[in-house]
């Protein structure tokens, strides 16, 4: 079932910021590598950063990405925007978002040969999520 615009992640908003927030967050890595950042200032700067690009509260995320997913899925994450607030849900609509969340597209090429919705179709998990509590509200 194709959902409603509102309702589907905005994957073309998260292309585009997607390269730079990746490369700010590597950059910061970089630089906790070689200088380290005992006093955060590196870190207070990149989260200033994402935010300004973003318009999200960055603190939700782990910027210590190397322990949970990766930079990559990190950076998309950050990139795609926050789900909207909708006061007419369908039984239908809810059914395909669960229906979503508990089975995920799995993309069976290589990582270089898929699309940006390809490599990140598996991550949309938190976005459903998110949409869902925001609306059950």
């Amino acid at each position: 079932m194709e959902l409603r615009p509102d309702i589907e992640p905005d994957l073309k908003t998260a292309a585009s910021r997607y390269p730079e927030i990746l490369k700010l967050i590597l950059d910061y890595t970089a630089h906790v590598d070689l200088a380290g950042d005992e006093n955060l200032i590196a870190y207070q700067k990149l989260e200033s950063s994402l935010q300004q690009l973003t318009q999200k509260d960055i603190s939700q995320f782990n910027m210590e990405w190397w322990e949970e997913e990766g930079a990559e899925v990190l950076a998309f994450r950050i990139a795609l925007p926050d789900p909207v607030k909708l006061n007419d849900l369908t039984p239908e609509e809810l059914e395909e978002i669960t229906f979503r969340i508990e089975n995920p597209v799995i993309i069976n090429k290589d990582w270089e040969e898929q699309t940006f919705e390809e490599q990140f179709s598996l991550y949309l998990d938190d976005y459903y999520l998110q949409f869902l509590k925001l609306n059950s509200q």
